[in-house]
């Protein structure tokens, strides 16, 4: 109980650090009536930009360029993967790279356009060789995707993938047992899925893919697109 309260402090200093630096003048807590944080000051592309100056952790030092995430901030559905691969690192966009063409295409199979989703990872540099990124890149990251999920207030969320389902929901089981039920952080439902890179890695294996679509049937069924 100590520990976790010891890291829920750290945590809390940390975030309120990060929001110092995007000019925030103040917390907004659950009881508080919304204010114009997502409008005014504390908007989705200065958030960005200030991402891409980041060099709170290691990562920087070998990163082309971050890769903060892309897509409409008003978006109602928002895809998280766990860190931006080569073509990423070189574009300074996210999922453009062979398994982006296929999550692209499961985004327009769901009767979406990327414009109208939002994409962005846990980390936003990519780890040496594509490698998982470890728990000290993780942290470093963590207030700017909660930063994102506050702005974008997204209706669902799918985490592709291990790293962003265990980083969401708090969970060490692996995505074939977490894959098609949905869960929740912080109130949204999530729905965890196969990274399309996976799938690309198994492209003869056809039930696979058939999982994945049984997945985004259900996150269209919630957000009424069935």
């Amino acid at each position: 109980m100590k520990e976790r309260k010891t890291r829920l402090i750290h945590n809390l200093q940390d975030h309120i650090s990060y929001l110092s630096e995007l000019g925030a003048e103040f917390i907004a807590t659950p009881d508080s009536t919304p204010g114009p944080s997502a409008s005014s000051g504390l908007d989705l592309s200065a958030l960005e930009a200030l991402i891409r100056r980041c060099e709170k952790c290691p990562l920087y030092q070998t990163r082309t360029q971050a890769v903060p995430g892309e897509g409409s901030a008003q978006a109602g559905l928002m895809f998280i993967g766990e860190g931006p691969g080569h073509d990423e690192d070189a574009q300074g966009r996210p999922f453009v790279g062979r398994a982006g063409q296929l999550l692209t295409k499961i985004i327009n199979a769901m009767d979406f356009r990327r414009e109208d989703v939002y994409i962005t990872n846990v980390v936003k540099c990519r780890p040496p060789q594509n490698r998982n990124p470890n728990g000290q890149e993780i942290e470093a990251c963590a207030p700017y995707l909660q930063q994102q999920l506050d702005l974008i207030r997204p209706r669902v969320i799918v985490s592709l993938g291990n790293v962003p389902t265990h980083f969401l929901l708090g969970t060490r089981s692996g995505i074939t047992v977490m894959r098609g039920t949905f869960q929740k952080h912080a109130g949204i439902p999530v729905m965890p899925t196969f990274h399309p890179s996976y799938l690309v890695r198994n492209e003869q294996n056809r039930e696979l893919k058939r999982m994945v679509w049984e997945d985004m049937k259900q996150v269209m069924e919630l957000l009424g697109r069935k």
